[in-house]
């Protein structure tokens, strides 16, 4: 079976279970009045786990068309090695350790930090640049955030007490 359809098949076995979820589960505890609506909190889930399960079904079963040759370009899934699947797993790492990160770090820190090891791990060896760049543009998103949007975020870790 070819890589495409294997990653429907995963993909599919995550909607089905993601629809379970938005079928069965997220609606036992809605308050009463809530029941009445028309659009539940669990409306967008449905719909997303019955297109994403249909794309994939249709994905699994090829109903994609004829086949075309690979242009350049294409990812060829027979040479995945000579891609660069180091870099992708790092930077999914460190978009992990930033989500886990940003509240006991703080915004401002954690996002800093974040831009400056993803430019590291993406080659960028400017040391002065990357260092002002990610300290400015975190500053300046947490002042968006915070300030003019009106939605707390903790910019220092709780120990600073600012």
């Amino acid at each position: 079976m070819a890589l495409d359809r294997w990653i429907a098949l995963v993909l599919l076995g995550i909607c089905l279970i993601y629809g379970y979820t938005a079928f069965f589960t997220m609606d036992e505890n809605l308050a009463p009045f809530m029941r009445r609506n028309p659009i539940w909190p669990s409306t967008f889930p449905k719909v997303l786990a019955v297109l994403g399960a249909a794309c994939a079904f249709v994905i699994l079963i090829g109903l994609e068309g004829p086949q075309k040759p690979p242009k350049e370009g294409d990812i060829d899934y027979r040479r995945l090695g000579d891609y660069k699947i180091g870099q992708a797993g790092a930077l999914l790492g460190l978009m992990v350790a930033y989500a886990l990160l940003l509240r006991p770090a703080g915004f401002i820190l954690s996002t800093t930090g974040f831009l400056i090891l993803g430019s590291v791990i993406l080659g960028e060896r400017k040391w002065v640049t990357m260092i002002g760049v990610s300290a400015v543009a975190a500053g300046f998103v947490w002042y968006l955030v915070q300030e003019v949007l009106g939605i707390f975020m903790r910019p220092w870790p709780a120990f600073v007490g600012v």
